[in-house]
């Protein structure tokens, strides 16, 4: 596939269906992780149009920053701390509305209004987070959910 990105207009549920198998087409066949996840984070950021989309990666019990679209971020993020550590700990996705109320939230940027984290699992682990920020509060949902753990699948990690 040409490394251009189509996108769309429309409702969520189109710009998903539009983008991932573009996704699909952009890292199949290539082996190398850092170049799909970047891959990944482009298109979504390109395709969206959110503040912050990028991956953290899990290193020494630590969630270390991976590759990224948005303004510069966190680094290191202990596990339970924040939505992606807290993400990591509990294996399931967590959608955050309005960031200012999830407790012990680590604001990399003032301008982040919502958030969801998608964990990567893989033989029972999770081994990183997808981390999607939002400036506008209420951003993330159900659809949201599905098809960003759908994206996560098609990553051969």
């Amino acid at each position: 596939m040409a490394e251009d990105l189509h996108i769309v207009a429309g409702s969520k549920t189109e710009q998903y269906q539009s983008v991932i198998p573009q996704i699909k087409a952009l890292i199949e066949g290539e082996p190398d992780l850092v170049a799909n996840l970047a891959n990944v984070v482009a298109a979504l950021k390109e395709q969206f149009g959110w503040f912050w989309v990028g991956f953290y990666l899990v290193k020494e019990n630590e969630l270390v920053l991976g590759p990224f679209q948005g303004p510069v971020a966190c680094t290191r993020i202990r596990k339970g701390r924040g939505v992606c550590g807290t993400s990591w700990e509990k294996a399931e996705t967590l959608i955050v509305p309005d960031v200012e109320k999830f407790p012990g939230h680590i604001a990399c940027s003032s301008l982040s209004k919502s958030e969801i984290v998608v964990p990567v699992i893989r033989n029972g682990n999770v081994i990183g987070v997808l981390d999607v920020d939002s400036d506008v509060l209420n951003s993330f949902d159900e659809t949201d959910k599905k098809y960003l753990e759908e994206t996560i699948s098609l990553i051969g990690f």
